[in-house]
């Protein structure tokens, strides 16, 4: 029997080595390496300002922070996402607005965002659902027309693009993660980017309390002003370095998940019993996350007795995501959180897709042994 995990980390010696040499350092924060990993990022992306956070979710914080939006304030969110998406908006005060998403991909529906719009909204967050981009171009157009901010959720979509325009460059802000299970990872660990180097700026200050003075411009170390509202979002120096050696890395990794993904849905095909989330879209460019298998809605109560036993032969699964968010025990129990225009779709494929992995970690073996063993055990026990 294989062991397949979902996903893992790849970290080698170069990254044992930089932790090490930045351990002996004796700056762990507000460092070299920090802002090393930054230019690096942005100089990956092909264009824009980056600034790094201790994680995706403070560095969605840090963009509605900049952005102004508070109290008072709504910020669409599609149903089918990570909590730290919506709990983002709540966190400064703002109402996350719930609205569902394409059934044939995952990604936020355009015409429900404009529906949901008020006057009381102030920005459209989207999600890059599994790495595949939004339509952004029909985003922006109804962001342009409404006057609404807009921040992308990036989390699982590092190396994604829309018409060579890396994702997270084409709103607002872009908000993207270093989780281990990501692309590349710092263990905890985020990076907030814009096209605009003004509200880069404004976030750098925003997330290290807002002093006056940076710790490399004080005369007298210790003596600085507070001159605005701030928070400590930070990313350490030991994670900047891990960062920065990912990074050297990212090409192959992005090269391996795209042969990975394609490998994966050749072996699977179709299915009587359901289907693979597309992995692509027209003139886009996809960051390959993972794969996921939805049932047709006939099948979808069998969902978790398919993982499971996929579980028992060494397929490691994960379900994105596991409720629509405006369903979870949380948002339901506040009416006013709640409150949605339908998220049926949303609701459906929470409750039917398995994931599996197609990072660099796997080998071709692995994908066929993921495919074989899928379709059996869904004719074993949806026949």
């Amino acid at each position: 029997m294989r062991k397949i995990e979902f996903a893992r980390p790849i970290i080698g010696e170069e990254e044992k080595r930089a932790v090490v040499e930045c351990l002996s350092s004796p700056q762990l924060v507000h460092g070299p390496r920090s802002l090393e990993f930054e230019e690096s990022f942005a100089t990956f992306m092909g264009g824009g300002f980056a600034t790094s956070t201790s994680s995706a979710t403070t560095a969605l914080q840090l963009a509605y922070l900049t952005l102004g939006i508070g109290s008072g304030d709504e910020v669409i969110v599609p149903s089918l996402t990570h909590v730290a998406t919506a709990n983002a908006v709540l966190s400064v005060g703002a109402k996350p607005v719930f609205v569902d998403v394409n059934s044939h991909d995952g990604n936020v529906s355009i015409d429900q965002v404009i529906k949901a719009i008020t006057p009381k909204t102030k920005a459209i967050c989207v999600v890059h659902f599994l790495g595949v981009p939004v339509d952004m171009t029909g985003v922006m157009k109804v962001a342009k027309s409404n006057n609404l901010f807009v921040v992308e959720d990036c989390a699982l979509a590092l190396g994604a693009r829309v018409e060579g325009t890396h994702v997270g460059l084409i709103g607002d802000f872009g908000a993207f993660s270093f989780y281990p299970a990501k692309h590349i990872t710092t263990g905890e660990g985020g990076m907030l980017v814009s096209k605009e180097d003004n509200l880069i700026n404004i976030s750098k200050k925003i997330k290290a309390f807002y002093y006056d003075k940076n710790v490399g411009d004080r005369k007298i170390p210790g003596l600085y002003d507070i001159v605005g509202f701030g928070l400590n979002l930070r990313m350490s120096e030991i994670a900047a370095t891990l960062g920065i050696v990912q990074l050297k890395r990212i090409s192959g990794f992005l090269e391996k998940r795209k042969f990975n993904s394609e490998l994966l849905y050749q072996n699977i095909g179709n299915s009587k019993y359901g289907n693979l989330l597309p992995n692509s879209r027209s003139g886009a460019e996809s960051a390959n996350y993972c794969a996921s298998f939805v049932l047709k809605p006939e099948y979808a109560k069998k969902r978790n007795i398919i993982a499971s036993q996929m579980n028992e032969i060494g397929i490691g699964t994960s379900i994105y995501y596991p409720i629509a968010l405006p369903l979870s025990t949380f948002y339901k129990s506040n009416p006013v959180l709640s409150e949605t225009i339908s998220c049926n779709n949303a609701e459906y494929l929470s409750n039917s897709n398995i994931a599996v992995g197609v990072g660099p970690h796997l080998e071709d073996g692995d994908i066929s042994y993921i495919a074989d063993n899928l379709a059996s055990i869904l004719e074993k026990v949806l026949a």
